[in-house]
């Protein structure tokens, strides 16, 4: 559930295809996001789930995968 739901934010916020986005996924190294990319993304999944991910966290937050691990270990 929470994978599908952050695949469609990160398609829409860096204009790629939903199909092509995969828990292994480097949101820098295979998607080519910029920081601005980045914070726009957290803020997007911050308001989608409901959570605050802390300014510390973000280093360990760089595939899809991390994201979902992420927002099951801090729901």
């Amino acid at each position: 559930m929470e994978f599908e739901r952050i695949r469609r934010l990160v398609a829409a916020q860096l204009n790629v295809d939903e199909e092509s986005i995969t828990m292994e996924t480097d949101l820098i190294k295979d998607l080519k996001a910029d920081s601005l990319d980045i914070v726009e993304l957290i803020m997007d999944v911050e308001s989608e789930f409901g959570i605050e991910i802390s300014d510390e966290d973000l280093p360990g937050v760089n595939t899809v995968g991390e994201i979902v691990q992420y927002l099951k270990a801090h729901k």
